[in-house]
């Protein structure tokens, strides 16, 4: 009769644990499914301000880097992907509550190295953090003046 019991236990034990694992996974994905929808909608956008009517420019001419962010607009009003510098959004939806989202802009080099000055390429960052999860899900991704869909 023991060894039943201590078999009973353990089999429990076990369904919780791969239960934990389970829910941990699917936390998880949403917090990557939002990250990515993030980044789709900044996929839409301008590459930069300067660029929004598709004139031929030169790099110095873009917005300095020291400036990027948001230049008089408002969410859901950004027209270009600097404007996502800095940009929060909390996420409280049924089966996705209590997801925070940051986003950060940055101009990179051809090789995908933080550049302090302009050039063709802007890399977005975007984390979410949520009291869920062990650590927080960074997403990134690399837009090219030239890769406007």
């Amino acid at each position: 009769m023991a060894i039943l019991a201590l078999l009973s236990l353990k089999f429990n034990s076990i369904v919780l644990s791969n239960n934990s694992v389970e829910i941990e996974n699917k936390i998880y994905l949403t917090a990557f499914s939002l990250a990515d929808d993030l980044i789709e909608e900044i996929k839409q956008k301008a590459f930069d301000e300067k660029t929004i009517d598709f004139q031929a420019i030169a790099a110095h001419q873009l917005t300095p880097a020291g400036s990027l962010g948001k230049d008089g607009e408002t969410w859901p009003h950004f027209d270009d992907i600097d404007d996502y510098n800095g940009y929060p959004r909390d996420i409280n939806l049924p089966h996705a509550e209590g997801y925070s989202l940051l986003c950060q802009v940055n101009y990179v080099d051809e090789d995908g190295k933080d550049s302090g000055t302009q050039t063709f390429f802007k890399k977005v960052k975007v984390t979410v953090s949520s009291d869920f999860l062990t650590y927080p899900v960074s997403l990134s991704f690399i837009f090219s003046l030239h890769s406007k869909n």
